[in-house]
């Protein structure tokens, strides 16, 4: 039972030794006392520090630690008012840093640990820095082992017991052993001095208090039984815990051994670092966006190698959920910062991680946000001391430019990085404005066609569908046409109005529904009843269908996407499914695999949540029922429909073009009719000219272009049509 037969190196570093294995588990398993000193109290550092105890405990020995609170700025101020306060607060913090146990293995490890504080052989103080600078936070690291024999080894360094520490940060501790000469033997000595004066209270400066029993209450709601489990030391299941499923670890970011880097991604690369890491990534969707964004990140750790808050933004949760699992496979383990977070009280883990970023005890830290989190006044509080150490990556950036996001485009942020197909904002001269003067320059513009010639999406036909308003819809459009007009032209600055935006907004809505579109899409469809991996893109809105109650016609408004799958699933009886916002994140995926696997889904109905992001690379056909003036929806859309997949040659993509007069009426209605409604068609002509610019049979959109250009007599587009 001598450490003294222990091989003992005098250092061990976390990427090159196994800290359990090597170091822990042979001491603890011959010590009769182990005291440790940590920088911050949580449930997570007590999982770590219970790994390799097994032999300690059925030694008949026992555990002293001391911890530190982590306190914010309101808790110091609250304790500086007083001893009762200070009890509050300080309790108040340790409650919060017990958190929920994510599985199984955390909550056994949570069970054996409060049965360890409820038999006495763990116990734990709270110790808080009080000097002539008010109240400070306790952060030395340091650990005294003893033996039977009397022998002492005691340890210091930057470890602290957290799965962060032993698994991802690269940390070190320095070794003393008591027999090894009288210098060893004083340093050793110093440290027993030191940790025996903060436990029994008198040391200068540092206060210490009993472990609250109202975070011992908290704690023992974790017990299962009464019983000490010791099984949990076997080390199939402590390994499993620290290397978390890796099997080489290298230090902080870094590249995955899957990963190979190609040659435009190296180039906006060291063009980002030349522009001193800040810039803009212009990259078609399905052009690996994600992972060159996380190269850079790897390029500037590389480069700053130490206290590097890396923030990653993203538009919605599910994309968050998409960039996780990029983001652990370049060794970084990010905090889940979203109000479905998978994480238990992230906002808790993100101060930790902040604070030990500031507190020199990581080199790095990760959160992972979506745009609404990133933006509350919470987060924002949580990360402003660590902002001037930050990286911010902003995918799908260019919704930064919106007022409330444009606001967190901080300047005390000296790293930057922009992701987006589309950083110009459609209309919005200001918000664009205030993205390049954020983000600055472009250090790369990767197009759809340079990625379809790359080979890095699939090729496709375009097949323009014609389709137009009935009488009534007709009518309505001429109607609000003229009203906009009016509002419009009639401002001298051509400014717009809440009231013309209104219009605008309803006249959209009215192309959207137009009740010929879904006539056409059933139309359309009969030729592909047998097949599957289609997917139906319909507006947000709603339209007249006819219903039968008890024998008798009913005209009913619904929801676009409500008939769409009415008359697909029971007039062609397809096997068909929506994906939209009210599907949440399991639903999805469930969704996703059934359309993958094609047998009990044909075709996805969606609105917009596949815009932005999520990954469906086995769609073969699209049909576009409604689409925008805006450039990005639709070349989000068309970038979704390319990626490539097993067996994938190709992609159709079937766009219902509006033509507000059937094409073969439009002679017979007087001019001004005629020429409200051409300002429509010219701009589904734009949309039609995009796509058929890179298709593969761009001839068939040509004679519908022509023909819609003669019918409309359509030459040129002037101020006033712009803003129609």
């Amino acid at each position: 039972m001598s450490f003294k037969d222990v091989e003992i190196k005098q250092e061990y570093r976390s990427f090159n030794d196994n800290m359990v294995e090597d170091f822990y588990y042979p001491l603890l398993s011959k010590a009769k006392l182990y005291e440790r000193a940590v920088g911050f109290f949580s449930s997570t550092a007590l999982i770590e520090i219970s790994k390799g105890i097994s032999g300690l405990v059925e030694n008949g020995g026992k555990i002293r630690l001391i911890a530190s609170p982590k306190l914010s700025g309101e808790d110091v101020e609250a304790i500086e008012k007083g001893l009762q306060q200070r009890k509050s607060v300080i309790t108040n913090s340790i409650n919060k840093a017990i958190l929920e146990p994510e599985n199984e293995y955390e909550e056994r490890r949570l069970d054996l640990l409060a049965n360890l504080v409820a038999a006495n052989v763990l116990e734990i103080k709270i110790a808080v820095v009080e000097n002539e600078a008010g109240i400070g936070m306790y952060h030395e690291k340091m650990g005294l082992l003893y033996d039977y024999e009397e022998n002492i080894v005691a340890f210091s360094g930057s470890m602290n017991e957290s799965t962060t520490a032993f698994s991802y940060n690269m940390e070190n501790i320095d070794v003393y052993k008591s027999w090894e000469g009288e210098s060893e033997r004083q340093r050793v000595m110093n440290k027993k001095v030191n940790f025996d004066a903060m436990w029994n209270d008198y040391e200068p400066h540092i206060r210490i208090m009993d472990f609250p029993e109202a975070s011992r209450e908290k704690l023992f709601e974790y017990r299962k039984s009464s019983e000490i489990d010791l099984s949990l030391d076997r080390k199939e299941d402590w390994n499993q815990s620290e290397n978390n499923g890796r099997k080489e670890l290298k230090e902080g970011p870094a590249f995955p051994e899957w990963f190979s880097i190609r040659d435009y991604q190296k180039s906006a690369i060291q063009q980002w670092e030349i522009n001193n890491y800040i810039g803009i990534f212009d990259m078609a969707t399905g052009t690996g966006k994600t992972l060159t964004g996380l190269s850079a990140v790897v390029r500037l750790y590389q480069h700053v190698r130490k206290g590097l808050a890396i923030f990653i933004v993203c538009p919605y949760q599910h994309l968050v959920s998409q960039w996780v699992e990029d983001i652990e496979s370049f060794n970084i383990k990010p905090v889940i910062c979203h109000s479905a977070s998978p994480q238990k009280h992230w906002a808790s883990r993100l101060k930790d991680a902040c604070m030990a970023l500031e507190f020199g005890a990581s080199d790095y830290m990760c959160g992972i946000f979506t745009n609404a989190t990133y933006s509350s006044k919470k987060v924002q509080n949580i990360i402003e001391d660590v902002k001037d150490k930050a990286l911010l990556l902003v995918d799908e950036a260019h919704n930064f430019g919106a007022e409330k996001l444009s606001k967190c485009l901080d300047e005390k942020i000296p790293y930057r990085l922009a992701l987006s197909a589309t950083l110009e904002r459609h209309g919005d001269s200001a918000g664009t404005e205030k993205l390049f003067n954020y983000f600055k320059n472009k250090c790369i513009e990767y197009s759809l066609k340079d990625a379809i010639e790359n080979d890095m999406l699939v090729r496709y036909y375009y097949h323009p569908v014609v389709v137009s308003f009935e009488s009534e819809e007709l009518n309505d459009y001429l109607e609000l046409t003229k009203k906009i007009g009016k509002l419009i032209l009639g401002n001298k600055k051509k400014e717009i109005s809440d009231q013309a935006k209104m219009l605008l907004i309803k006249r959209a809505r009215l192309v959207a529904a137009a009740r010929q579109k879904v006539d056409a899409l059933v139309d359309e469809m009969k030729d592909y009843m047998e097949e599957n991996h289609i997917l139906v893109y319909c507006g947000a809105t709603t339209m007249k269908d006819i219903d039968y109650k008890e024998g008798k016609p009913l005209e009913e408004e619904k929801r676009q996407i409500d008939i769409v799958m009415k008359r697909l699933g029971l007039e062609l009886n397809m096997k068909v499914a929506k994906f939209t916002s009210e599907e949440d994140a399991q639903k999805r995926e469930i969704l996703k695999r059934e359309f993958d696997e094609g047998e009990s889904i044909q075709a996805l109905i969606a609105i917009r949540c596949l815009d932005e992001g999520v990954n469906i690379p086995s769609i073969r056909k699209a049909f576009i029922l409604a689409s925008s003036t805006n450039p990005k929806e639709y070349i989000q859309r068309r970038g979704r429909v390319l990626r490539k997949c097993p067996g994938k040659k190709y992609a159709d993509i079937y766009d219902f073009i509006m033509s507000p007069i059937p094409l073969d009426r439009v002679d017979s209605y007087n001019e001004s009719i005629v020429k409200m409604s051409a300002s429509l068609v010219k701009r589904e002509i734009e949309r039609m000219k995009d796509f058929a610019a890179l298709a593969e049979n761009s001839s068939e959109a040509d004679e519908i272009i022509y023909e819609l250009m003669d019918k409309y007599q359509i030459n040129y587009l002037d101020e006033e049509e712009f803003y129609e």
